[in-house]
């Protein structure tokens, strides 16, 4: 049996199409719109250093977060007025969103963390600093992913 294939996003402003297929975390969540502040369930696609949005699973997705771009992902049930809620922050923006469960939203902070972290300047994997940038080529498989978070002279998290 064939499993259905996601269309792509198409960028409004560029006309690159994205790849929304097979993405490395996906599920739903509630977004605050930006315009009319209201709560929409949407499907999120997270797919290397982008986070794809859409309304169901199978549709081509309609918006697209850079993770590239962004500064945090952090808990925000005080701010968005929501049980379950995180933000996302860019230099322009915030996105609010909130999970059906702490434990989803838990795996979502992690995901988006991540990805964030392996676009950053500072990421080291296999004793190799990942530049930023676009964040096209910075997407690592499971079995590759061998963090250094040790405390050596060459990981820029430390110190000494």
């Amino acid at each position: 049996m064939s499993r259905l294939m996601r269309p792509p996003f198409i960028d409004p402003t560029t006309g690159v199409a994205y790849d929304t297929d097979k993405g490395d975390f996906e599920g739903y969540l509630t977004k605050q719109s930006m315009w009319l502040r209201d709560w929409r369930r949407r499907f999120f696609i997270l797919k290397g250093s982008r986070l794809f949005f859409a309304k169901t699973p199978y549709e081509a997705p309609h918006g697209m977060i850079d993770l590239s771009r962004c500064t945090t992902v952090k808990s925000a049930d005080l701010k968005a007025h929501k049980k379950h809620s995180f933000e996302i922050s860019t230099p322009e923006t915030t996105y609010l969103l909130y999970a059906d469960d702490e434990k989803s939203k838990d795996d979502w902070i992690g995901s988006v963390g991540r990805a964030i972290v392996r676009c950053s300047s500072t990421y080291v994997s296999r004793g190799q600093t990942h530049g930023a940038g676009n964040g096209a080529n910075n997407a690592i498989n499971e079995e590759e992913d061998s963090d250094d978070y040790s405390n050596s002279s060459n990981n820029p998290y430390f110190n000494d």
